[in-house]
């Protein structure tokens, strides 16, 4: 009887994960188009308008997937830095450099965002409230990534200390989820959670869920086309890059 067996871990390989990034990346873009549109639909044409928010609200639908995708991301960067630093992997610091400039990108969208929505809740565009300054620290520490990525020339040595980085930041990251529980802060708790019903009607809830999925494959997708410019760049020497591009 014969059986199929599926080498998961020859995907390690830059050159293996540069043809399956290449099969994937389609695919993924065509679902962020498609949850992008049916989500902003839902969002901005069929929920209904909130009693004590009005129309203002909306912003949530754009706030809350990007500051989530924000977080997120950080994690899995550092978990790619982690396991490229343990076990010194090309293609786990190649992720992590690929991820980056995406989470960097959400940490942006998360604080504009916020401050449009603040601006006539609070009355105020920005206030050093806990969940606020930690977010913003969580851009500072993309910033940081990036910048000490570009600041060394050899690739190995930059994700090396790219992992440190990226691992000491990642305590943050409970800070910002955490904050509202911690502090006494004017932003409000999560509306979602999954150990009670939601507070919000299922338009705005399903609304919500469409876009923060959409997020999530948009983010694949960029990391995707991302890595692959980056392995090209990385193996640009070796016989199967050269070939790849002519």
């Amino acid at each position: 009887m014969n059986t199929r067996v599926i080498h998961w871990f020859k995907f390690a390989s830059p050159q293996n994960f540069y043809g399956l990034a290449g099969r994937m990346w389609p695919w993924f873009a065509t679902l962020a188009t498609l949850l992008v549109a049916v989500g902003l639909w839902i969002s901005f044409f069929v929920a209904p308008t909130d009693a004590q928010q009005g129309e203002g609200y909306r912003i949530i639908f754009v706030h809350v997937p990007t500051s989530q995708m924000s977080m997120f991301i950080y994690i899995v960067m550092a978990a790619w830095a982690g396991f490229g630093l343990a076990f010194n992997t090309r293609l786990s610091g190649m992720m992590a450099s690929a991820l980056a400039p995406t989470g960097a990108l959400f940490a942006f969208l998360s604080l504009v965002t916020g401050a449009l929505w603040g601006k006539p809740m609070w009355g105020a565009w920005w206030v050093w409230d806990a969940r606020l300054t930690s977010e913003l620290i969580l851009l500072f520490l993309y910033l940081g990534f990036l910048a000490l990525q570009a600041s060394i020339d050899d690739p190995r040595r930059a994700d090396k200390a790219c992992a440190v980085l990226a691992l000491v930041g990642v305590v943050n990251v409970p800070i910002i989820y955490f904050s509202v529980k911690w502090w006494n802060t004017l932003h409000q708790g999560a509306s979602v959670s999954l150990t009670r019903s939601p507070t919000m009607a299922s338009t705005m809830l399903w609304g919500m869920l469409i876009m923060v999925v959409a997020c999530w494959m948009y983010a694949i997708t960029i990391a995707l086309l991302r890595v692959r410019n980056i392995i090209l760049e990385r193996e640009r020497h070796t016989e199967w890059v050269k070939h790849a591009v002519e």
